[in-house]
């Protein structure tokens, strides 16, 4: 498996419709998608102050590297971006795969 996080900060412009059309794309991308597996949103509320600015998070699970590159270039992801650039101040992108001996549960 493949996490890919974004941390975001939206416009001082972008209109909470506009931010509720963003998190709602993203939410649909696991229905569109083979091999996305889920998709989280979130809003920062962490009480350490350390969010550098970001004020929202997305994290996607992809099933494996296919399922990655088909995420890509597809066409849901493109629609994505075209409602999502222009409300985006700035964004963090980290992917890392998932490896047994870098796993803890409880």
């Amino acid at each position: 498996m493949i996490r890919h996080i974004l941390f975001i900060t939206f416009t001082d412009s972008a209109l909470p419709e506009q931010i509720l059309a963003v998190r709602t794309a993203f939410l649909q991308i696991p229905a569109r998608i083979e091999g996305v597996t889920s998709v989280e949103w979130g809003i920062n509320n962490s009480p350490e102050g350390k969010n550098n600015g970001f004020t929202h998070c997305v994290l996607m699970t992809f099933a494996d590297e296919a399922a990655r590159q088909r995420y890509l270039p597809h066409p849901a992801h493109e629609a994505l971006k075209t409602i999502f650039r222009p409300v985006q101040q700035d964004i963090a992108v980290l992917d890392f795969t998932l490896v047994p001996e870098n796993m803890a549960c409880s």
